[in-house]
């Protein structure tokens, strides 16, 4: 398994800058972790899942905090999310949610996010491919902590998990039992959230203030509200572009996210000259073109929100699209805009 899946992790940029509003330099921490000290200027490039797990240890040591994970996450959401997370929070459900964070990290990390259900319970995990030491301790709050927070951001409602089972020994600390709230066992044989099945099946209300403020602007536009004197073909593809991040899009989803039957739904899309399918490929080449024009936005989390299975297939349709890949579209796009 692990001979298919490449050893090439992609850090966002906002993992850069939440480590600086932190007060910790990162060229101190890529020094600490024997790393080039000007890896964080340029977002193409990859790390190993070693290299990886060896900038967590030393975000940790320069910290020296055990809570530091906390004043991580609070630090993301100070400098904004990356697009996907706000993705996520568009989701119709935890479940759902939780799916869209899993599909990403296919994208961006030799990661798996495993969800499983156990009667009443529902275990998360996560697993590394190429791990040959244990996850940081570090990385798996923060994960951790980012998983309920998408929970507790998307219900609008303060979420507990039943418990969190973690490797590592000794007791948690003050902080740890404030934000997660619920039993934490040490020295377990994974690392696992688990959370009431009932939980996860929680709708997600959808856009609100918050989300507008920490929502990048070419997203933003793409995800508005629906305006109501839009067409109903315009509707169908803002529908459909809140909801590409979880994979392939059903028409029946989009038929009950619009209070309507699928055969009332296809009627009106012909009625305006239209198909569904037509619908699905103008709105993800319309939200490709804008996520694109934001040049922080890595095409790879671009494939992610548009519901593509991998980058290769975005590449494919993007080509189809406008005969270029999507860096020489982009690169094009940027030297037409005035200056």
């Amino acid at each position: 398994m692990t001979n298919s899946i490449p050893d090439k992790c992609r850090l966002q940029q906002s993992f850069w800058s939440a480590m600086q509003a932190t007060g910790l330099n990162p060229v101190a921490v890529l020094r600490q972790a024997r790393l080039p000290v000007t890896l964080h200027l340029d977002i193409r490039r990859f790390v190993s899942t070693a290299q990886l797990f060896s900038l967590w240890t030393a975000m940790s040591d320069l910290a020296g905090d055990p809570d530091y994970w906390l004043r991580f996450v609070q630090a993301t959401e100070s400098v904004g999310h990356q697009p996907m997370f706000v993705a996520a929070c568009h989701a119709c459900d935890f479940r759902d949610g939780i799916k869209r964070v899993a599909r990403f990290k296919q994208f961006t990390m030799p990661e798996r996010i495993t969800v499983e259900e156990r009667g009443s319970e529902v275990h998360i995990h996560k697993y590394w491919f190429h791990a040959e030491a244990l996850e940081p301790d570090l990385s798996v709050d923060v994960s951790f902590a980012f998983l309920l927070s998408l929970g507790r951001r998307g219900t609008g409602q303060r979420l507990t998990p039943l418990r969190l089972e973690l490797t590592r020994s000794g007791a948690p600390t003050a902080a740890q039992d404030s934000f997660f709230g619920c039993p934490i066992v040490p020295g377990k044989a994974n690392d696992t959230l688990v959370f009431k099945a009932s939980d996860l099946d929680r709708p997600f209300p959808g856009y609100n203030a918050e989300l507008i403020e920490i929502i990048t602007p070419a997203l933003e536009e793409s995800l508005s509200r629906l305006r109501p004197r839009s067409s109903f073909s315009e509707q169908v593809k803002a529908v459909l572009k809140r909801g590409f991040a979880s994979g392939r899009p059903e028409i029946s989803a989009v038929a009950r996210n619009l209070g309507t039957s699928e055969r009332t739904l296809q009627r009106r899309i012909t009625d305006e000259g239209g198909s569904f399918r037509a619908l699905v490929q103008e709105a993800r080449k319309e939200l490709g073109h804008k996520l694109l024009s934001d040049p922080d936005a890595d095409v790879a989390e671009v494939a992610c929100i548009l519901g593509f299975q991998d980058t290769t297939s975005f590449y494919r349709a993007f080509r189809s699209w406008e005969g270029l890949s999507p860096q020489a579209w982009r690169s094009r796009n940027a030297m037409m805009q005035p200056g």
